[in-house]
């Protein structure tokens, strides 16, 4: 075993590492859309057939810490769809690793058959694509201080006893005893993933996890062997990587998850990250390394969303790319497109990238940027908000813009078979429902119209990608627009459908027609007022409104937020920059409480701070009258009357019912999906216009 201080060097054989540019592999290799992005690369000898790879992430589809068949499915999928290697999510090595429900059993030989079929079917996908062999890697962590009781029943273990960040427990400092247990427990994960059929494993070094903990001074306090020095703060991970390394022999991938967060001031810096970087490569210990943003320290940036700028992790990428001349570097952190990836990889920042989020919304994203269809990429809209908002709920994860995401065993995957008796179907409402709905139908070989009424596409989804930051879903109903044209769809846009339209129609009628605004200022917080006094008094205007500009709010303006939700702080955000001085007032405990399970509250409330922008929680709106809003406390009962400009609403919108309530009179059939159904999130509203076309 080599000693911490010891250097070795790669075999001759070029057994670690190793990008390597083969001028002799054939032209089909490129994609002239994205010719970086297909340049031949090995990573320990094996080819990969995309430098675009499926990063590792908790999908929380085990059954009682099983593989299950909804997993099997989802990576199945993204094997199919080319990426280059798909890490599968993390098994924790420890019982004192357990972080969620979903993990899947700790240090337990019953995990190796499930993944066994798990890494079958994804090889047999990879053959049924035509795109070459998929390298499959199985992420292994242990999250050491940061661990969850309520989940493992057992203390958290850490270099030096230092509190969790994870919540309000401490954590037992380890042994010598127990040190050297953990890395047993590690080296039998990785037999175990050698065994179940993975070409390597990944370690978990990211976030301030266990191996990050013994690196990092503030959390390595240790003064024995194992702490203190740069060399005995290496120990541990070396020792780690060494062991796996003689167990499972040379021919077997081990890379290393990091990541670089230097706004926090616990976390290791850029420098000290390079020179661990380093100091592994330079002993051949790492055959990749990964990098991302964020921390248990800042969790926001671990999956940023719209409020960050894209390719966040590229630099600190390219800092690790700067120092290591073996092991591969793989980019990570808000890479969404084929094109991100294309412009990273040729800028020499980085080997390779991992596109999670966008591999979840088109798990044949490396496919389509294979053939030159870039267009046809479906793009995530960064929302977190059925990926990871579902996952921090302990539910499997699935996508906003993509429903099959977790469905494919039970859907096909995200692919679509012709209907046996193709119809005429006309969809009433442009909005995400009836565009999926219509997309769908179209698909599956049906002759398809959707009328809407307005001169735009994407009704009140539209309206939120006017948002400051939310431009993606923008990008998403252009990609529909190309999709409906490519399709064959006819769309008639201004052109209203009426109800005696409905009720005359002999055709499939599938009904989308979304919701309006209630205006009616109702607040949760004051069930028994159904309307608030002074709502239809001057200056009043509800979220809507301001979006679609037929309200121009100006001065001081009080924003009701009932809520919690990207509605309310996103208009707040627009208001201010349309110069406005903007008060948020909220009856819950914070504003926008309801972003927190998609990692978006807090930035969202500081962007909305830094501008100047007021909060107020724990209020509610007891009228309004040309002097201003009285508002009222919920903590202490007190009021005051408080002088605005303007007063916007953000409430729970009416469902549009009438051209279903009059198909009803006459007894026409119809299909009703979205908000017109009960005014939802537009993931609900994308999953029923894909369910309901997937049976017609």
């Amino acid at each position: 075993m080599i000693r911490p201080d010891q250097p070795r060097t790669a075999s001759s054989t070029g057994g670690y590492g190793g990008s390597i540019d083969d001028p002799s592999q054939p032209p089909s290799a490129f994609s002239p859309e994205y010719p970086n992005v297909f340049r031949p690369l090995q990573v320990r000898g094996r080819p990969l057939r995309s430098r675009i790879n499926f990063g590792s992430h908790t999908a929380n589809m085990a059954v009682d810490g099983l593989v299950s068949d909804r997993h099997i499915g989802y990576y199945r999928e993204r094997a199919l769809g080319g990426a280059g290697m798909i890490m599968v999510e993390p098994i924790p090595v420890h019982r004192t690793a357990v972080l969620t429900r979903g993990n899947f059993r700790p240090d337990d030989d019953a995990v190796i058959p499930g993944f066994r079929r798990l890494t079958e079917a994804c090889r047999d996908a990879a053959a049924d694509s035509g795109q070459g062999d998929v390298v499959l890697i199985h992420q292994l962590y242990h999250v050491g201080q940061h661990g969850d009781a309520d989940n493992s029943f057992a203390p958290n273990w850490s270099p030096s006893g230092m509190p969790s960040y994870h919540d309000s427990d401490g954590s037992h400092a380890l042994t010598e005893a127990e040190i050297d247990e953990t890395i047993g427990s590690f080296v039998r994960a990785a037999r175990r993933a050698q065994a179940s059929g993975f070409d390597g494993v990944e370690l978990f070094a990211a976030y301030h996890a266990l191996i990050d903990q013994f690196w990092t001074p503030w959390s390595n306090r240790r003064t024995d062997r194992w702490g203190g020095t740069f060399a005995n703060r290496m120990r541990f991970s070396a020792t780690l990587l060494e062991s796996i390394r003689q167990a499972c022999g040379d021919e077997f991938v081990v890379g290393i998850a990091v990541n670089i967060d230097p706004e926090s001031e616990p976390s290791l810096s850029i420098e000290s990250m390079q020179e661990i970087v380093a100091w592994l490569d330079e002993r051949a210990l790492i055959d990749y390394v990964s990098c991302g943003t964020g921390s248990y320290f800042d969790f926001y940036k671990l999956m940023p969303t719209s409020l960050y700028p894209a390719k966040l992790g590229e630099p600190f990428a390219a800092a690790l790319k700067e120092v290591t001349r073996h092991a591969l570097v793989q980019a990570e952190s808000h890479m969404r497109t084929p094109a991100n990836a294309d412009e990273v990889i040729g800028a020499g920042h980085a080997d390779m990238v991992s596109i999670v989020r966008g591999q979840i919304a088109d798990p044949h994203l490396v496919a389509k940027a294979r053939r030159g269809a870039g267009a046809e990429v479906r793009p995530c809209i960064s929302c977190n908000q059925m990926c990871w908002g579902r996952r921090s709920r302990d539910y499997f994860i699935t996508c906003v813009i993509n429903p099959s995401a977790g469905r494919e065993f039970e859907w096909g995957g995200d692919r679509f078979t012709h209907a046996a008796s193709p119809r005429e179907i006309v969809v009433v409402g442009g909005g995400p429902a009836g565009l999926e709905a219509a997309r769908v139908a179209a698909e599956r070989g049906h002759v398809v119209t959707l009328f809407e009424a307005s001169e735009h596409l994407g009704g009140q989804y539209r309206l939120a990608g006017l948002q400051p930051s939310r431009g993606q879903i923008l990008d998403h109903l252009a990609w529909y627009r190309r999709e409906l044209e490519r399709l064959g769809v006819e769309v008639r846009l201004g052109v209203p459908y009426s109800a005696d339209d409905v009720v005359g129609s002999d055709v499939t009628l599938i009904l989308a027609t979304g919701a309006t605004p209630a205006r009616a200022g109702f607040q949760r917080a004051l069930p028994m007022v159904d309307r608030m006094p002074g709502i239809d008094g001057p200056r009043v205007a509800a979220i809507h409104d301001v979006l679609d500009g037929s309200a121009n709010p100006s001065g001081s303006v009080l924003l009701l937020d009932d809520l919690g939700d990207w509605r309310g702080i996103g208009t707040a955000m627009l208001l201010q920059e349309r110069g406005c001085a903007v008060t948020v007032v909220t009856s819950a405990p914070t504003v926008a409480g309801g972003l927190f399970h998609s990692a978006a509250d807090v930035p969202a409330r500081q962007r909305f701070a830094r501008a100047g922008g007021i909060m107020q929680p724990f209020t509610v709106v007891i009228g309004w009258t040309a002097d201003g809003a009285t508002l009222g406390s919920t903590l202490t009962g007190t009021s005051s009357l408080e002088p605005f400009d303007w007063l916007v609403v953000a409430e729970t919108p009416r469902a549009l019912t009438e051209p279903a309530d009059a198909a009803a009179v006459v007894g026409r059939t119809v299909w009703s999906i979205g908000d017109c159904v009960a005014p939802r999130r537009a993931s609900f509203a994308i999953y029923e216009g894909r369910s309901l076309a997937l049976t017609l």
